[in-house]
């Protein structure tokens, strides 16, 4: 008994060890669902911009400096009848350009009286309009036009590069007398993204008149697509995450028993 040796030995596992499953069954289960939930958001935020937004490219400054030359912007699918005062729209109407979409500014609308210049003001039945958006120190127009009277169902645009833009001034002799009609838009501006900049500005000088656009779902849907692909990578980095920290929990177990 005297020599009855007291050391234990492990039993052995043939060269190999077994590893459980990785992390716990509710962090998989979490990351799951994290992954689920981040794909139905991602592609649902692409799914309804592909329905209601629409690229386009404009060719010409007579936008700036609210868009360049060449900028890509997106604009939302509304009907002419939605369209109010300061808004950016896309409109097609061949008296002006053949086989072309326009991007130009309304700065009128039906039974409205505008006219230029007061102060190097726009007028718009009588009051004149701050519009911020101009290139600095420019004026609202630098040739005068009579007044006109917008038609019911029309729109007058004009471009906020005014010295260069050939917009409804550049009609006036028309019969239509530079007008536009709203069915003709197809679209309204609501971002450019290429360069990024962002939403375009609320043109908050035409509030006096009434009541302006509202935004579209633009910021909702880009909330959607990175609150999504965060989701997708989070819930998909839980296993190779869970993996390092339990063998590095293993490691200082087997470091501190060596001791």
């Amino acid at each position: 008994m005297g020599g009855e040796s007291t050391t234990r030995t492990a039993p052995r596992s043939g060269g190999t060890s077994t590893i459980g499953p990785v992390g716990s069954r509710t962090g998989q289960r979490l990351s799951g669902l994290a992954v689920a939930l981040g794909l139905v958001l991602f592609l649902a935020g692409f799914a309804w911009a592909a329905l209601i937004y629409r690229p386009y490219t404009v060719p010409t400054s007579s936008m700036t400096p609210t868009i360049g030359v060449g900028d890509r912007v997106l604009a939302q699918s509304v009907d002419g009848k939605e369209v109010r005062r300061g808004d950016v729209v896309v409109f097609r109407d061949s008296t002006w350009v053949d086989n072309s979409a326009v991007v130009k500014r309304v700065v009128a609308v039906g039974g409205d009286k505008v006219a230029c210049c007061t102060n190097g003001k726009l007028t718009v039945n009588g009051k004149q309009i701050e519009e911020p958006y101009l290139p600095a120190g420019s004026l609202a127009e630098i040739k005068d036009f009579p007044t006109v009277t917008v038609p019911a169902g029309r729109l007058f645009l004009l471009g906020d590069e005014r010295q260069g833009s050939l917009d409804s001034t550049a009609h006036l002799t028309d019969a239509a007398r530079g007008t536009v009609a709203s069915s003709a838009v197809s679209a309204r501006v609501d971002a450019v993204v290429w360069p990024m900049r962002g939403m375009l500005k609320r043109p908050t000088g035409f509030e006096t008149l009434g009541a302006l656009s509202e935004p579209g779902p633009l910021r909702t849907i880009g909330l959607m697509i990175v609150v999504g692909g965060v989701l997708v990578l989070a819930g998909g980095a839980y296993g190779p995450v869970a993996k390092l920290l339990g063998r590095l929990g293993r490691s200082r177990r087997e470091t501190a028993g060596a001791r």
